[in-house]
């Protein structure tokens, strides 16, 4: 199954991290919410969300890097069935509600402020997940 996704990701205290060739960004204490896609020949939303949840794999992908540390962990994942590319759409409608998005993170093959959005609490982010409605 092809699509998009969201992961929830709770980041356990303020963090500075290189992130690839973004460089050092720092990470504030709170819940973020990842947009990504599964669309590709070769791949689907199961090995693409296993991928995520592993701890030891080759870096990749900006959010690779930051789901690699130990104060990082996955909450949760949400699946958007779709033979389309919704991503964006979705990182959208998640940003309006945001406190604030990682500029450029996850978005280098978009124009798109970035993928990664953090909120300071976790009630704002679930009020965020329920709008989307695509």
């Amino acid at each position: 199954m092809r699509g998009s996704y969201i992961l929830i990701i709770k980041v356990k205290e303020d963090l500075n991290l290189k992130i690839g060739r973004l460089g050092k960004l720092n990470f504030k204490k709170g819940f973020y919410c990842y947009v990504g896609s599964a669309l590709g020949k070769g791949t689907n939303l199961e090995n693409r969300l296993r991928r995520h949840f592993k701890k030891k794999k080759r870096i990749r992908w900006h959010i690779d890097y930051l789901l690699s540390n130990p104060k990082v962990s996955i909450e949760g994942a949400l699946i958007f069935p779709s033979r389309m590319k919704k991503e964006c759409k979705i990182s959208r409608i998640v940003e309006k509600q945001a406190n604030f998005t990682v500029k450029n993170f996850g978005s280098s093959d978009c124009k798109c402020k970035g993928h990664l959005h953090w909120f300071k609490r976790k009630e704002k982010l679930i009020k965020a997940l329920e709008d989307i409605n695509i």
